[in-house]
């Protein structure tokens, strides 16, 4: 079988984790995949319509095609399977009102053009049933031989709340700046912010690393850090998030303090694997409980593991995303 997977960046983390980690696994049963970036000109949407027909199946990852190009693609496309890991069819977190009548149609003709949709969590399932019922839910996961626990018996004197995330993300962090600089004040000298990422900011009472994200030593620092957050917004665009970040705590063996919206409510377990928290107040009460007690931390971290290895990671997915690929499974 023949794939041909378009996808929006090699370094893209939405494409590592969601197809690119994949491929070898394809390989493995059969399945030569070839990749390109999603097509940005018109010489590049005339390569894909004249090869289309030579794949048994187009895999779209989250882009979707303007009106007049889908159209093309799907009279050539034996097999179109659409991937999503993000709400596209809201705006962003940043916008004034999340709602877009051009995103809306946008996503629905892709939706409605694909033979199948492997959607990263319930939310972006039921957004996908409005208009085709042939949608999978694969939850965005992680490749447990790489994501190895930290050294718990090494001993630290500085507590290290870590973040990871891109440039685009990094607003939900720096909205917790007042958090932070009160859990500073409350921890002096036994407490620090880890931030990775390629954009930083600065607080006055806690000190930050800044750490640039690269793909090679992302688990190694994962691995520096004792407490993993994940602030977001209560909006649609966050209600579509697939929680990437946490799992990568988690693979390391690293509780998680997040906001319970989207698949961050199904993944972190109050009182288990992380806390919960909405309000300033509970951002500091859950983030202090963690700094105080080093016990708690390596329990609950080694339960998020737990979680990972029950339905998150590539190992667990990988069947069924081959299943969505070639049409053998729903």
């Amino acid at each position: 079988m023949k794939v041909l997977a378009l996808i929006q960046g090699m370094t893209v983390a939405a494409s590592r984790y969601r197809i690119l980690q994949y491929l070898p696994y394809l390989e493995g049963r059969g399945i030569q995949t070839d990749v390109r970036e999603f097509p940005r000109t018109l010489g590049q949407y005339a390569r894909l319509y004249q090869t289309a027909a030579d794949y048994d199946c187009i895999f779209v990852q989250r882009k979707r095609f303007h009106f007049p190009f889908l159209k093309p693609l799907r009279q050539r496309a034996r097999r179109i399977v659409y991937d999503l890991d993000d709400a596209v069819m809201y705006k962003n977190s940043l916008a004034g009102r999340p709602y877009s009548r051009t995103r809306r149609a946008r996503f629905e003709a892709m939706v409605a053009a694909s033979d199948c949709v492997v959607a990263g969590n319930s939310f972006l399932r039921d957004q996908t049933l409005l208009y085709n019922d042939r949608v999978t839910v694969i939850p965005t996961s992680i490749p447990a031989d790489r994501y190895s626990l930290k050294d718990y018996a090494r001993t630290k004197e500085v507590v290290t709340i870590g973040w990871i995330g891109d440039h685009g993300s990094i607003h939900y962090l720096q909205a917790l700046q007042p958090v932070f600089e009160e859990i500073g004040r409350l921890f002096p000298g036994r407490v620090e912010l880890k931030i990775i990422c390629d954009v930083f900011f600065d607080c006055e009472y806690i000190p930050v690393r800044k750490v640039m994200w690269s793909e090679h030593s992302e688990v190694e620092e994962l691995k520096g850090i004792d407490i993993g957050v994940m602030p977001l917004k209560d909006d649609p665009w966050s209600w579509g998030k697939c929680g990437l970040k946490i799992l990568q705590y988690f693979g390391v063996g690293v509780p998680a303090v997040c906001t319970p919206v989207g698949v961050n409510r199904d993944v972190v377990t109050p009182g288990r694997n992380g806390a919960w928290a909405k309000s300033h107040e509970e951002w500091v009460s859950a983030l202090a409980r963690f700094i105080a007690d080093g016990e708690l931390r390596k329990r609950a971290g080694l339960a998020g593991r737990e979680t990972l290895e029950r339905g998150y990671t590539l190992e667990v997915n990988a069947p069924r995303l081959v299943s969505a690929i070639t049409g053998t499974g729903r």
